[in-house]
């Protein structure tokens, strides 16, 4: 029987383990897909801990995961378009990527193209769709200086590189290891911790016009303290400075789109954008794939594959 990622508890990684399930069937405008590679996001590490219980809670068993690329396997009624064993990108909301088997609505997948691997597929969707409203939120243009905090990270990565293609001057803030990645792909790198603020004031020569922030609500201080204007810093992490400041909180939810997908991944086949791997592990290592995510400071991408 296929397998598929449960937790019937809200905890840590320990109430992770596959499950035998039925093989789903797609139904009317749905699509089953045999799942090659799907991401995980620390977002799902907090649904799985219950801290956000108030916001999106869980129903037990409850699965995991939205990234998910794979081989259409099965095509319900209506569906056009596709066929049975066509290679395609996409996302469901139904918390059930990780798994052997998905069924997702049509709509939510794009062609895989053949220059994008399936690792990077697999994990496309939520940084892909957080980085792409964050970065068109603060509106970067040539002759502006855009900071992003977490530059090395899934959705920071990815920001700092799409940030950079408006012609803008991309600061990253990051940990050294990570500042030759950066440096490789036109983004001046800056250490973060006490007296970034200097450091950033000195690589910008000045002036700061847009800041993402994509690991800590403190960030939001920071860029405050630099000057920039609030309807230009966006937050993914501190959903209550939109109220108290008036800044930006546009994440996946902004971003979400097969347009948008599709438009990332043709960039990632043309080789103009990089999204990092840092770990792949086989779906039976899920524990181990999000320990490895609750340690923190990981270059990209961690993937399961099936």
């Amino acid at each position: 029987m296929p397998q598929a990622v449960r937790f019937d508890r809200y905890g840590g990684t320990d109430v992770l383990y596959l499950a035998e399930v039925d093989r789903p069937g797609p139904g009317p405008g749905q699509v089953l897909v045999r799942v090659k590679a799907a991401g995980i996001n620390p977002g799902e590490a907090k649904i799985r801990s219950g801290a956000l219980a108030s916001r999106w809670p869980a129903s037990f068993p409850s699965g995991q995961g939205s990234d998910l690329a794979g081989e259409v396997a099965a095509l319900g009624p209506r569906v056009t378009g596709l066929s049975v064993g066509d290679e395609v990108i996409g996302f469901t909301n139904d918390r059930a990527s990780q798994a052997e088997f998905v069924v997702v609505p049509a709509g939510n997948l794009v062609p895989r193209p053949a220059g994008v691997p399936w690792e990077a597929a697999g994990a496309l969707f939520v940084v892909g769709a957080t980085a792409y409203a964050a970065v068109r939120a603060v509106a970067p243009a040539p002759g502006d200086t855009v900071v992003v905090s977490g530059a090395a990270g899934g959705v920071g990565s990815v920001a700092v590189q799409l940030a950079a293609r408006t012609g803008a001057k991309v600061i990253g803030l990051a940990s050294e290891p990570n500042h030759r990645w950066l440096a490789g792909h036109g983004v001046t790198p800056v250490s973060y911790g006490e007296e970034a603020a200097g450091r950033i004031r000195e690589a910008a020569g000045g002036r700061v016009d847009a800041f993402i922030d994509t690991v800590r609500p403190e960030y939001v201080q920071l860029a405050l303290g630099l000057g920039v204007r609030p309807d230009r810093i966006d937050t993914i992490t501190d959903f209550a400075a939109g109220e108290k400041y008036g800044v930006r909180t546009d994440g996946n939810a902004a971003g979400t789109s097969a347009g948008v997908l599709a438009e990332l991944a043709a960039l990632i086949s043309r080789g103009e954008l990089e999204i990092p791997i840092a770990n792949v592990y086989p779906l039976a290592q899920v524990r181990a794939a999000y320990d490895e995510l609750a340690r923190g400071h990981t270059h990209g991408k961690i993937v399961l594959r099936p």
